[in-house]
């Protein structure tokens, strides 16, 4: 359903204005440009979670990254509604505030893809799909997502949509990754037969499938706590050894291999993941290179 071309990566904006500065940031957006790079997802809320900060930020770098380069037509944006401290929930009256604030934070005139960060149990779903796609008729949003919404809240939005003849969800974007799977029980079914295709975040766990974190080794990072209570589950620590044999013999990188696992599910449109420079970024482009087989991917599932 979706007529959006995310290319093998997507790029999560979620470290612009916060593990990267605005020129770090430039230069991560740059080199993804360089690269090939299409599709770049943020959030209004991203990052209000750092002190000082308000949200928005990450918008703000992407539209000046946007505007300074004269790309805007080259890349694929898709920002979210919910979540931000000024901005919260999806009654229509708020909808239509926060989207003209991305708009103008990211110096544009229109959103590729248009999120609901969340479900919104208060407001009616008919009120929801009636804001929608009132901004995809009024052409500040091409295309509209769903994230981290429960399969069966998501069958009776697209209901609500499609029995009004208005504007559905083309996306969905969820937590998935080699590690974290619960969505293959019940809404990765759902997905595909509401025709929606998944755009995963955590594609790494949090950094845990990009291989640095082992039992015994220390890793200074902010997410090393996230990350590392991977290696309590013994069949995580195993899928490592698995990790380590595909990557050895595709002459790369795990991370590369955890994103093409990901890439290559069904359903899944394009994994996101996030870059705070570009020779991270590069390891997370190696994975647009990795092809694997039917038995490699049976054996990283199992």
């Amino acid at each position: 359903m979706t007529a959006l071309d995310h290319g093998p990566l997507i790029l999560g904006g979620n470290a612009f204005g916060w593990t990267s500065d605005r020129d770090e940031s430039f230069a991560v957006l740059d080199a993804f440009l360089a690269a090939g790079g299409t599709s770049i997802d943020t959030a209004d809320v991203y990052s209000a979670w750092v002190d000082g900060h308000v949200g928005g930020e990450s918008e703000t770098i992407l539209g000046e990254w946007m505007a300074s380069r004269g790309v805007r037509d080259r890349v694929v944006v898709a920002t979210k509604v919910f979540s931000h401290p000024e901005r919260p929930g999806l009654a229509a009256a708020n909808v239509r505030a926060a989207v003209d604030d991305s708009l103008r934070r990211l110096q544009t005139d229109r959103i590729d893809l248009y999120y609901a960060h969340r479900d919104d149990p208060e407001v009616p779903q008919e009120e929801v799909a009636a804001v929608f796609d009132e901004l995809v008729r009024a052409g500040k949003v091409r295309e509209v997502g769903a994230s981290n919404f429960e399969p069966a809240r998501l069958r009776s939005l697209v209901e609500v949509a499609e029995s009004a003849g208005l504007a559905r969800p083309t996306t969905s974007q969820d937590r998935y990754n080699l590690v974290s799977r619960e969505i293959e029980g019940e809404l990765l079914p759902t997905l595909d037969e509401l025709g929606i295709v998944e755009a995963p975040y955590v594609s790494l766990a949090s950094g845990f499938l990009t291989g640095k974190y082992r039992p015994g080794v220390e890793v200074d990072s902010q997410r090393a706590g996230m990350a590392g209570r991977y290696l309590e589950d013994p069949a995580n620590v195993a899928l490592l050894d698995v990790l380590d044999d595909v990557a050895a013999a595709h002459g790369t990188t795990v991370a590369a291999v955890s994103l093409a696992w990901l890439r290559q599910q069904p359903l899944v449109a394009a994994p996101l993941a996030s870059a705070r420079t570009p020779q991270q970024l590069s390891e997370l482009l190696a994975s647009a290179d990795v092809e694997l087989t039917d038995d490699e991917l049976a054996r990283l599932a199992a």
